[in-house]
C-alpha cells in the first residue's frame, strides 16, 4: 500500500487549480464529475492532490482525506470486514476505471482506498 493522493474540498476549482499550478508547479492530470462533485487531480513532484468542488448551495467545507493506493479493493474490503470495519461510503467504480471505498478513522478522518489501473 502507498499513499496515492491528498484530497481537499475547495470553494473554487479555477482559483485552486491556478494556486497549486503556480505555487507547487503541479499539472492537471485528470478532471471528471462524480455524483454531486467536480473533481480535478493535479500531479507533480512525486505526489497528487485531489481538488473537490461539491455543487451544493449551502456547502460548508469540512473535510480532507488521505487516499491509499492498493492492488485489490475487494480483498481489502473483505479483510477489513473480518475485523469489524464497514465502509462509510462505497465501494464505487469510477468512470476512469478506478475502484474506491471510504472508511472513517477513530477521530472522524476519512480514509480512502483506491484500486487504480496504472501499476
Amino acid at each position: 500500500m502507498k499513499v496515492h493522493h491528498f484530497g481537499i474540498e475547495v470553494s473554487s476549482l479555477e482559483e485552486s487549480i491556478s494556486f497549486y499550478i503556480n505555487i507547487l508547479n503541479l499539472e492537471v492530470c485528470s478532471k471528471f464529475k462524480f455524483m454531486d462533485e467536480e473533481i480535478v487531480f493535479l500531479s507533480g513532484n512525486g505526489f497528487m492532490i485531489e481538488l473537490i468542488k461539491r455543487n451544493l448551495p449551502t456547502m460548508k467545507l469540512t473535510s480532507t482525506h488521505l487516499a491509499f493506493e492498493i492492488k485489490n479493493l475487494e480483498e481489502m474490503i473483505s479483510n477489513f470486514k473480518s475485523k469489524g470495519l464497514v465502509p462509510v461510503e462505497g465501494p464505487y467504480q469510477l468512470s476512469n476505471g478506478w475502484k474506491t471505498v471510504f472508511y472513517e478513522g477513530l477521530d472522524g478522518e476519512i480514509l480512502e482506498f483506491l484500486e487504480t489501473k496504472y501499476d
